[in-house]
């Protein structure tokens, strides 16, 4: 079988994630990749974009591709070929990053989630945070910016916490009182981070349960995939929840699990309309 290049595209609500890849005789090698922050900017144009820029540092040109595959926000890609829902996406390139991930918990800017899979990516069951929990990208963010700290300055900075204050609200809107309180009273940074981290973890492994998984790795996907400060939250959580039997774990692309696995279902989408094809013109 001839070798089939796929694109998956993942627009969110604070980046637009792009993969490209090559797919032969059931291996799948990855090409290339763009992510782009959102930043007021139209995230169709940034599709589009980050589509030109993965072919043209592989060589191609668009009749070279089989299958553009979106996801997330991305049903109105008008060059795309078919939309997966992310929740398929995230599983399935969540496990191409960690084969042994039988859990996803993607963590995005609006609301988290945790997806229970099992060794193929294919989704168990799932349950998700509501769109305004304060367990989300972007009211980290908010926070970040208050109290004057950069976002890739949160992670390090929560973990040199002594006395983490925790955010009781899971409202965001309520939990940023919280802070602007605990700012008054004069508590220290990064308590406030962690003890954000922490209500966000605790909430992350209250999902988890709800979901039935009881071992394996649990791979966080995302924007906020690479905080090492919620990564330590959530491993803390599980030890105190008693659930010896997850790991937690990150990767450096989780950021394009949901392109990746765009792009890996737009393969298999397009050899079994090929095959479809075939059986029908013989």
């Amino acid at each position: 079988m001839s070798a089939v290049h796929t694109v998956g595209i993942d627009i969110g609500s604070g980046a637009v994630k792009t993969a490209l890849f090559r797919s032969a005789n059931g291996a799948s090698e990855w090409l290339g990749k763009r992510v782009e922050r959102i930043r007021r900017r139209e995230p169709m144009e940034l599709a589009r974009q980050g589509y030109d820029e993965v072919l043209a540092e592989a060589g191609l040109k668009a009749g070279d591709v089989a299958y553009v595959a979106t996801t997330g926000e991305g049903e109105n890609v008008k060059f795309a070929t078919g939309h997966f829902y992310s929740m398929t996406t995230h599983a399935r390139g969540g496990v191409f990053l960690e084969p042994e991930a039988r859990a996803v918990v993607d963590i995005g800017a609006l609301n988290g989630r945790a997806i229970y899979i099992d060794e193929r990516g294919k989704v168990l069951s799932y349950k998700m945070t509501s769109q305004c929990a304060s367990g989300s990208g972007q009211f980290l963010e908010n926070i970040a910016r208050y109290l004057g700290v950069a976002v890739e300055e949160i992670g390090a900075l929560s973990q040199t916490a002594h006395n983490p204050e925790k955010v009781s609200s899971i409202c965001a809107v309520l939990a940023e009182t919280d802070v602007i309180n605990m700012v008054s009273r004069g508590i220290a940074t990064a308590d406030i981070l962690k003890g954000i981290h922490i209500s966000m973890a605790s909430r992350l492994v209250k999902l988890l349960k709800v979901t039935g998984i009881t071992k394996g790795k649990v791979l966080l996907t995302g924007g906020l995939a690479l905080d090492a400060g919620l990564l330590a939250a959530l491993r803390e959580e599980l030890v105190n929840e008693k659930i010896a039997g997850l790991e937690a774990v990150n990767h450096p692309d989780s950021i394009y699990a949901g392109a990746i696995g765009a792009a890996l279902w737009g393969a298999y989408r397009h050899d079994k309309l090929k095959a479809l094809q075939e059986k029908a013109a013989a």
